[in-house]
């Protein structure tokens, strides 16, 4: 951060010197062709040192941004933020809850087999896409900040969703919840975590070729703003680049359990009921 900020004065002091340099160029009827030279190349000079300012801002607050997240994982676990405290700390009134994150790429299935999850294992189906959208019908500013951010094929904020999340949980009476489609990037995951104080009892992946989800997408027809060939592709690269990085996160804790979603859906759920077995009614 320091080698940074110092980069940064660097530039604004040597703008100011080409500044200075254009000034003193226009002196003396005699120098007015040296003073057109040396404007020019001052105001070259300024135009970099203008980029140059503008990166060195750009990367201190990149920094900054992984600073935060790296302070906010550390709050979590200073403040116990495992799953057998989760009960006594979360932000759910003291509610014990288990949670499945699941997640996949746009098309890849997980809402059709959230619907059977539910059926046979009594969890309660919370899906980010849903609430967001619900959030749109609504009208609210929210609503419309969310919409605009969708059609660009961008990541809603984190404290958009969790608060979504949260008000659907506390109002549930169920305490078996699977979270369809969040978190979405790692800034979400550890938000959630830090926020909620919840860790997920696993990540449930749907594995599924770019190919075969584009397919599923442009053949449905559910009158969404977002299901057309440019808005689909995008969204197929935010998942790759964003969300990607959290299913490594939690499989080096040993945490994701991964599905084959191109294979018929029958065919997946069978996958599905062997892992979600330990959660059948008895």
């Amino acid at each position: 951060m320091k080698e940074m900020e110092d980069a940064a004065v660097e530039a604004a002091e040597e703008m100011e010197r080409a500044e200075d340099a254009r000034e003193d160029g226009g002196d003396g009827a005699a120098g007015a062709a040296a003073g057109a030279e040396e404007r020019g190349w001052a105001s070259r000079e300024m135009e970099e040192m203008e980029e140059a300012a503008v990166e060195a801002a750009e990367e201190m607050e990149r920094a900054e941004d992984a600073r935060e997240m790296e302070e906010m994982e550390r709050r979590g676990r200073r403040s116990g933020g495992g799953e057998d405290n989760a009960a006594s700390k979360n932000m759910l009134g003291g509610k014990k809850v288990t949670v499945v994150f699941v997640l996949g790429g746009p098309g890849s299935g997980k809402g059709t087999q959230c619907t059977h999850i539910v059926e046979h294992f009594g969890f309660t189906h919370l899906s980010a896409g849903d609430l967001l959208r619900a959030e749109i019908k609504s009208g609210s500013e929210n609503g419309t900040m969310i919409e605009n951010m969708i059609k660009e094929g961008k990541i809603v904020p984190s404290e958009v969703t969790i608060k979504l999340l949260q008000e659907a949980m506390i109002k549930s009476e169920n305490d078996k919840f699977l979270i369809d489609g969040f978190p979405r990037n790692e800034e979400n995951r550890a938000a959630f975590e830090n926020v909620t104080k919840i860790s997920p009892a696993f990540v449930l992946f749907f594995d599924c070729a770019e190919e075969e989800m584009e397919r599923r997408l442009l053949g449905r027809n559910q009158g969404r703003v977002d299901d057309n060939i440019e808005t689909i592709r995008k969204r197929f690269n935010v998942f790759v680049e964003s969300s990607l990085p959290v299913i490594e996160y939690y499989s080096s804790r040993d945490k994701v359990k991964k599905i084959d979603a191109a294979k018929p859906i029958p065919e997946v759920f069978e996958d599905v009921k062997a892992i979600f077995a330990p959660y059948a009614p008895k």
